[in-house]
């Protein structure tokens, strides 16, 4: 395994981070295709075994019961001090007011909830899932800092927003010297580079650590275009990701196929090594459900690709509209 500090921090991650949405009890939340914990836990073991220490999970994936997983298999399979456990906060599956979002009284709710549930006493890296246009930055901010300050976590990250919005939050935290978010995890793969346009370049300049999620397009990027996939039929997100420049999308999953096949790999781990070649990358965030998903992803870390094969890569794509991630 390979490993590389967080953005300008010293704290040491694996180069690929495994993503735990697929890891929680179907009947617990909204998508029917995780796997439950004795299913599950064969995928975690092997991944702490390769030495991926880098782990990702959310307090709203399958109802927190993806968390609870993810922690007892860490209590079974690993010495906490060696992993870089991350969580994020903002969506919840309950209704009402204050059960969602980053107000003071809902982050300090949230944070000891998935504490309880990881079954630890620190988080090492607690994201901001998405950002809130409800909830003044200046207060999210301040109840991050708080929970740093507490002992309750380590390092702050964010995701998915628009670029305008990390650099407020950048220089509000350094302007009333909260603590800083420390990475990023955009959306981001040889289907949807829109952060190449403002984000990945902020990210460069300010040291931000990059965790991209959906490194290979929900699957798109590993099979013929045509095909689908259990996820792909029922997962309303990804419904919403790729609808756009459909032909140069077809376009860019040929020429994965054809370099794979050039070099007698499978395509993921071409798509892989594309997303690993982009120097601000710190680590994609990839799923597994499959064991082959595991050997794929660790191999994609020895590919070289060549100038010419980034090109034939690279070449097709078609801007896309960028997505709307605030709420």
């Amino acid at each position: 395994m390979q490993y590389t500090n967080l953005g300008k921090t010293g704290l040491s991650v694996s180069r690929l981070c495994l993503g735990c949405m697929s890891y929680g009890i179907p009947e617990r939340g909204k998508h029917a295709w995780t796997m439950d914990e004795a299913t599950s836990r064969p995928f975690l073991k092997k991944a702490l075994d390769a030495g991926i220490n880098f782990l990702d999970t959310a307090n709203s994936y399958s109802d927190g019961t993806s968390e609870e997983i993810v922690g007892r298999a860490l209590v079974d399979y690993a010495n906490r001090e060696d992993i870089v456990l991350a969580t994020k906060v903002f969506f919840s599956d309950r209704s009402g007011p204050n059960t969602s979002g980053l107000s003071r009284k809902n982050i300090m709710r949230e944070v000891d909830a998935s504490l309880r549930r990881l079954g630890t006493d620190y988080i090492d890296l607690y994201q901001i899932h998405r950002w809130d246009t409800r909830t003044p930055i200046e207060e999210t901010l301040e109840a991050l800092h708080d929970v740093v300050k507490a002992g309750k976590v380590r390092y702050l990250g964010a995701s998915s927003m628009y670029t305008f919005q990390f650099a407020k939050a950048l220089y509000t935290a350094d302007a009333n010297g909260w603590t800083r978010f420390v990475s990023m995890q955009p959306h981001y793969n040889l289907l949807y580079r829109e952060e190449e346009r403002e984000m990945l370049k902020l990210c460069a300049a300010e040291g931000i650590g990059v965790i991209p999620w959906s490194p290979l397009a929900r699957g798109r990027l590993t099979r013929e275009w045509d095909q689908s996939s259990a996820r792909q039929e029922t997962d309303l997100v990804g419904k919403t990701l790729y609808k756009h420049a459909e032909e140069s999308d077809r376009r860019i999953v040929q020429a994965v196929a054809e370099v794979a096949q050039a070099r007698g790999v499978a395509r993921a781990q071409v798509a892989l090594a594309w997303v690993l070649h982009q120097p601000v990358i710190t680590a994609p965030i990839i799923g597994a459900t499959k064991m082959q998903h595991l050997d794929d992803a660790i191999a994609a870390l020895e590919l070289r690709l060549t100038p010419e094969e980034l090109g034939k890569l690279e070449a097709p794509y078609a801007p896309h509209p960028l997505m709307a991630m605030s709420s």
